[in-house]
């Protein structure tokens, strides 16, 4: 009776127990330079934890788990964590949300921590430490073709990172992106990066190119160029070397930048500026082409304005050509086959307007002019394209005198322009003539007599949904199974990001057997498993499979790893997922 009294005491202070899900800090005010550990801490055996975006912070390790359980006069308390240790990547007072956990169902959040982030603080270094410094070892450098243009002459901007010989960088990461305000910008793909030798500050460097940038500024005096800063995590040697007599590596992380530059933009000069000049500046070719000079009444013609060559293409109109009222012109249509290289744009721009005649004559279209600002001579030049005479030889003529070859009906629509198509109707509709009432129709009674017919089959629904609802076994087994499903899909997506990707396929293999098995988190030890699946008839093959994959993914998360090693270990996952729903019994 004592011993039913004990069990039955133990069982009330489970189920009344309060749950305990919170986050700890390391500290609440670091530098940016510092690293932060965060806990997320539970007193339960919580399922399906849901950590953080962590805005503001990048995770450099974690998750890592502890779990702890332990009886001190005859009371049971169990402990789990979840630790991460995060780089902050901006400074100001930054939130980290929300965590969260599942337990008999319902639902635990953390409570949000504010951390407030300074300035990056000097850290001491071991004086008896003779390993490279990261310091002398990394540089960001932006090389700028020419500090002094003149306005909407083109300039380069190539970003280059140095590092020494003697160490490895293994990641890096954009932190801000270099900002060019009162430039037109286009940035150059670069497919591959290639590491090349160089010499820097007269010492011999590697480096490579991160960025190429084409400018056109648009506006004079001294305009800045933000600067580019990166987040770079390196392998440096120390002097230390292991039993084989091979130099230790330590790892270690630096911010660099490129600086800001400041720009002294040039107006252009006012001396033999044209009065209709639009801002081009370059080496271009002008020429304004007509598809046909000789047309009938009805026919239409092609005007092509055409500017080619090398220059601010982009940035400036094309002249309007000026026609006779004779003659009908449409709005053009604008093309561009223009390509960015580093020495700047290169191409051709055309407009290209659609001319119809109205009456029979010969019209003419006066020569365009085209102006534009030389930098190899520094000097203003003007292109005027040639006169065009536009002959129309059928047609009504001006003064209403009408052709032989042209009826009386047709000449009475084309004496006005504006009217010349008007009488061709493109489309026609048709409306009944005697409408049929809504009420009393067939589509009346129809539509009164669906909610009827559903009532039967409202009702099986409702049934059916109690049904489901009862089955709480039922219910969390297709859970785990759903969330074994979601999770391999997220290793799918993240193929290639190592410690993201093994923690999802790490929570599709234990969802699966919670799933299977109907074990939860906290039974999940490898004798138990292998003892429940050999009781389910799963082959010892399959099963050494499912447990060496387990391991995989625990240790994988702190080795190095490659996508090729992270898609095998996918396929792998598949494979015996699908073996074991086969097997198992």
């Amino acid at each position: 009776m004592k011993k039913f009294l004990f069990i039955v005491l133990l069982s009330c202070q489970a189920i009344f127990a309060q749950v305990q899900f919170e986050a700890k800090v390391s500290k609440n005010s670091l530098g940016l330079n510092e690293r932060l550990r965060v806990d997320f801490t539970m007193n339960v055996d919580g399922d399906n934890f849901v950590p953080p975006t962590f805005d503001g912070f990048r995770v450099i390790a974690g998750p890592s788990q502890q779990v702890s359980q332990s009886w001190v006069n005859g009371k049971s308390s169990f402990n789990k964590t979840y630790s991460y240790f995060l780089l902050p990547t901006q400074k100001g007072t930054i939130s980290i949300k929300q965590a969260a956990i599942e337990h008999n169902g319902q639902v635990y959040k953390t409570t949000p921590i504010s951390v407030k982030v300074s300035d990056a603080v000097e850290q001491p270094r071991d004086p008896n430490d003779n390993s490279v410094s990261i310091n002398d070892a990394l540089y960001l450098v932006a090389d700028v073709s020419k500090t002094n243009p003149y306005l909407n002459e083109p300039i380069t901007v190539v970003y280059k990172l140095y590092f020494s010989h003697n160490i490895g960088i293994t990641n890096w990461q954009e932190l801000d992106k270099p900002k060019y305000n009162n430039f037109w910008s286009q940035n150059i793909d670069i497919k591959q990066l290639v590491a090349e030798e160089g010499t820097f500050k007269g010492e011999r460097f590697r480096y490579v190119v991160l960025r190429k940038t084409v400018l056109y500024p648009q506006k004079t005096g001294n305009l800045e160029i933000e600067p580019l800063s990166l987040d770079i995590d390196v392998e440096l040697p120390t002097n230390r070397r292991n039993i084989f007599g091979q130099v230790m590596l330590t790892k270690d992380h630096k911010r660099v930048s490129a600086g800001s530059k400041i720009i002294s933009v040039k107006p252009l000069p006012e001396n033999g500026k044209p009065i209709d000049y639009s801002g081009a500046v370059g080496k271009f070719d002008f020429k304004v082409i007509p598809s046909r000079t000789n047309l009938k009444n009805g026919e239409s013609m092609d005007l092509e304005v055409s500017i080619s060559g090398n220059g601010n293409l982009k940035l400036f109109s094309l002249p309007k050509p000026v026609v006779p009222t004779a003659l009908e012109m449409y709005d053009p249509v604008h093309t561009e086959n223009v390509n960015t290289p580093l020495t700047g744009m290169s191409g051709k721009i055309t407009d290209k307007y659609t001319i119809i005649p109205q009456f029979k004559g010969n019209y003419t279209i006066k020569p365009l002019r085209f102006s534009y600002f030389d930098l190899s001579t520094g000097k203003y030049k003007t292109i005027t394209s040639e006169e065009i005479i536009i002959n129309v030889t059928d047609g009504p003529s001006q003064n209403g005198n009408l052709t032989a070859k042209t009826t009386e009906s047709v000449d009475k629509k084309a004496i006005s322009a504006g009217d010349q198509f008007k009488f061709i109707h493109l489309k026609t509709k048709f409306s009944p003539i005697n409408k049929q009432d809504f009420f009393g129709s067939n589509l009346y009674y129809v539509l009164v007599s669906i909610p009827f017919l559903l009532i039967p089959f409202i009702v099986l629904f409702k049934k059916k949904k109690e049904a489901i609802d009862g089955d709480v076994v039922g219910n969390k087994l297709k859970l785990n199974n759903r969330l074994a499903k979601k999770y391999l899909s997220e290793a799918k997506k993240q193929l290639g990001n190592k410690e993201p990707f093994y923690v999802a396929l790490e929570k599709s293999l234990h969802n699966f057997l919670k799933a299977k098995l109907k074990i939860e988190t906290s039974e999940m030890s490898k004798d138990i498993i292998k003892e429940i699946l050999a009781n389910k008839k799963a082959q010892t093959e399959t099963i050494e499979h499912f447990i060496q994959l387990t391991e995989n993914c625990e240790l994988a998360r702190y080795a190095p790893s490659s996508t090729v090693a992270m898609q095998h270990d996918y396929d792998k996952a598949v494979l015996v997922i699908s073996e074991l729903e086969k097997q198992i019994s």
